[in-house]
């Protein structure tokens, strides 16, 4: 993955409610998905694992003004999205399939997506609340993603003039994507994307019914604790992705609620076949030596022992948005291979 490139625009100390705790769109060469090492950017037996069929529609005419019904329960007559205020990747995603991209006006400084890392306003993720900081972005709407971080802060914000909307992320992907191509004006081709990105989970979920067996998987996160090493669990977009894509989520099992710290012994204990993270936080880990040191237990685990390590794209594993059914093809088939694989082990 690309660096992060450095920005100087205005920053601002807003609410942890804007962001959230766990989180690009890179692609692999051409194909509706890929399994692919990369020895250039990735240690001898990892594996990238990227989905490639992103769904895009070209640019038109947006249908503004328009009335949609916010998920806290309010309806919201949004008349101008020229400067809009996201509160994660999962909205600059759609934003970037609906060619809108240029209309991302400020998002988090953890942004992952390129469109986010340009925006021209940055808000920090911390604990402060900031109300007064949306309110001096002056932009004309602010979508946020989650009722628990941005519910509170709804009605000071609607108060004071700014339109608002939610869509939680805690929704299938394609309602997710509908509403969001709906609050831009796009509702037919959010329908259209709603679709595509449909059909892609079936086909995830297809092959998956295809396993031989289900590979034990743990998700690790360098960010996703408050910036300690955690382990994800149940609630994640990446468990959802995992288990959709044929795999046992070994967070699940350890109980782990969102992303979570889990003890070396714990780790060692749900005896993970596959170590699966993020481009983002390989990066964040400094690298396979980083990872490691992080994880020192995970060298005793299968996936340790056969240096079974999986890097994907964050818009693909930690996003629930319109990347997340090519990344589910792509990890389904890896899966699939994986599975063959430890079937012919002796003694499996």
């Amino acid at each position: 993955m690309s660096a992060r490139r450095v920005h100087v625009p205005l920053i601002l100390t807003l609410a942890c409610a804007l962001a959230a705790c766990a989180p690009a769109p890179e692609v692999a060469p051409s194909g509706d998905a890929s399994v692919q090492a990369d020895e250039a950017a990735l240690p001898d037996g990892w594996l990238r694992i990227a989905g490639t069929d992103i769904p895009r529609v070209a640019r038109s005419q947006q249908d503004l003004p328009v009335t949609v019904r916010s998920d806290d329960g309010v309806e919201v007559t949004v008349t101008d999205t020229a400067r809009t205020i996201v509160g994660n990747d999962d909205i600059v995603m759609v934003m970037d399939s609906l060619d809108l991209s240029d209309q991302v006006f400020a998002a988090p400084t953890n942004a992952v997506t390129e469109t986010g890392r340009n925006a021209q306003h940055h808000f920090l993720f911390n604990r402060t609340t900031g109300v007064e900081g949306i309110l001096s972005l002056d932009g004309t709407l602010f979508v946020g993603n989650s009722l628990r971080r941005h519910g509170k802060l709804a009605q000071p914000l609607r108060d004071a003039g700014q339109t608002l909307v939610i869509v939680d992320e805690l929704q299938p992907i394609p309602d997710k994507v509908r509403k969001l191509a709906a609050v831009f004006g796009h509702a037919d081709e959010g329908e259209q994307l709603a679709t595509q990105v449909q059909q892609q989970l079936d086909e995830a979920a297809r092959i998956a019914a295809t396993h031989t067996r289900k590979p034990r998987v743990i998700h690790i996160s360098a960010t996703g604790g408050g910036g300690s090493p955690t382990v994800g669990g149940a609630d994640t977009a990446a468990a959802g992705l995992i288990r959709l894509a044929g795999g046992i989520n070994v967070g699940d099992e350890a109980k782990v609620s969102n992303y979570s710290q889990l003890s070396n012994e714990g780790i060692v204990a749900v005896e993970p076949e596959v170590v699966l993270v993020s481009e983002d936080d390989l990066r964040v880990f400094g690298g396979e030596a980083g990872l490691w040191k992080a994880y020192p237990s995970l060298r005793q685990t299968p996936a340790g022992f056969a240096n079974r390590v999986w890097v994907m794209p964050d818009t693909q594993l930690k996003v629930s948005s319109i990347g997340g059914g090519a990344g589910a093809v792509a990890l389904a088939q890896a899966m699939a291979t994986l599975a063959a694989e430890l079937d012919a082990l002796p003694g499996a």
